[in-house]
């Protein structure tokens, strides 16, 4: 897929940056996206922003390229917890090349290529973040592939791994098989002797997906998943990645064979639309799943909740998946597979993309145009 180029826009308005620290530091103006409001792709813009020196164990850095993610299309429209109230910038990952130290940091000097994780904030050319959530980029990765690591792979391999526990000659279902956690867990799935995966996405993407180790793609638009996985497998499935919530929990539960695990981490089903949708979120509440410990013991299977954004205090436990998955990348085991790469000034085309459930891999934000017009990456 191809998109126009971005007529050139007004200048942008200059929206208040964070405070310039004691002792001075000279404000830097920047382009940054800003979620003005809750509601449809309209409502993030491209604005000036200033910003300011690093603080004490602070590193700023200059973004290169930014991940999109599930979460910021729930963000828009007001259905996600973890971001501050609008006028702000959203964005949970990263990646560029550190500018500037704040006093104290060790660890990192001018000119390292990093990744970041935040809670928000990263959608812009020049952050100031933590360095402790900073990671170094192994060699040979480029930054789209970077700004595409953190958030899907780290959730992956979390849900698979910690939660899961992943071993050889088990099955697997994974919803949304082709978006970002998607392809993270087929790739973090295959290093895994002997795994069958079952992954649901239309069918326009199963090519793909048995190209990449799904065994059983399943059109969940023309057929009962349910039903498709129990005829190949009458006993169900030992893991369920569930990110869509409602009444697909319920299915994902009677779905797992004994000992089996459900690991829940979105509700996808609540994004209906542009905007939010009331009927919707009262019907996916209504389904929610719900289960008494008493009613577990008799099942035995276990139920896990997994959600990155409340992680962000668990500095060491994420540092730690992180160099397993940079080891990973680096013996070639895993490879961020990137969608399309869109500049700043077309963000409402890149929430489209994934919104419409057109992407298979993922999409990247970049402040500036590529040299040639943004275009599908080859598959």
């Amino acid at each position: 897929m191809s998109a126009e180029p971005a007529p050139a826009s007004a200048a942008p308005e200059p929206v208040p940056g964070p405070e310039p620290p004691a002792g001075g530091g000279e404000a830097v103006e920047h382009r940054a996206l800003v979620l003005t409001g809750f509601g449809g792709y309209d409502k993030v813009k491209v604005q000036a922003r200033r910003g300011a020196d690093p603080r004490p164990g602070e590193v700023s850095v200059s973004v290169r390229a930014c991940g999109l993610n599930f979460a910021d299309l729930m963000a828009r429209q007001g259905l996600y917890d973890r971001l501050p109230p609008p006028p702000v910038c959203p964005g949970m990952e990263c990646a560029g090349t550190v500018r500037a130290l704040g006093d104290g940091v060790r660890d990192r000097q001018v000119g390292d290529k990093v990744m970041v994780l935040a809670r928000s904030g990263l959608w812009q050319e020049v952050v100031n973040v933590p360095a402790s959530h900073t990671f170094p980029m192994p060699e040979g990765m480029s930054f789209e592939e970077a700004a595409a690591l953190l958030v899907n792979y780290i959730t992956a391999y979390m849900i698979l791994f910690d939660f899961g526990n992943l071993r050889p000659n088990q099955s697997v279902l994974i919803h949304m098989a082709a978006g970002g956690v998607g392809t993270a867990a087929i790739q973090l799935c295959k290093t895994v002797e002997n795994v069958t995966i079952f992954g649901t996405a239309s069918a326009s993407k199963h090519e793909s997906l048995k190209e990449s180790g799904v065994a059983h793609p399943i059109d969940y638009r023309t057929m009962d998943y349910a039903e498709e996985v129990r005829k190949i497998s009458p006993k169900g499935v030992d893991i369920v990645l569930d990110p869509l919530g409602g009444s697909d929990t319920s299915k994902a539960f009677n779905l797992l064979k004994p000992m089996g695990k459900l690991i829940t981490y979105g509700v996808a089903n609540l994004l209906t639309g542009q905007k939010k949708n009331l009927m919707a979120m009262a019907k996916t509440w209504w389904n929610q799943f719900s289960i008494t410990a008493l009613q577990l013991l008799h099942q035995n299977k276990a139920v896990c909740g997994y959600h990155l954004g409340y992680m962000d205090e668990e500095v060491e436990l994420l540092r730690s998946v992180v160099a397993k998955l940079v080891n990973l990348y680096s013996q070639g085991k895993i490879k961020p597979k990137i969608d399309s790469v869109w500049p700043f000034d077309q963000v409402a085309e890149a929430m489209k993309q994934m919104q419409e459930k057109k992407n298979v891999g993922k999409v990247i934000l970049v402040p500036e145009a590529p040299k040639e017009e943004p275009k599908k990456a080859e598959n």
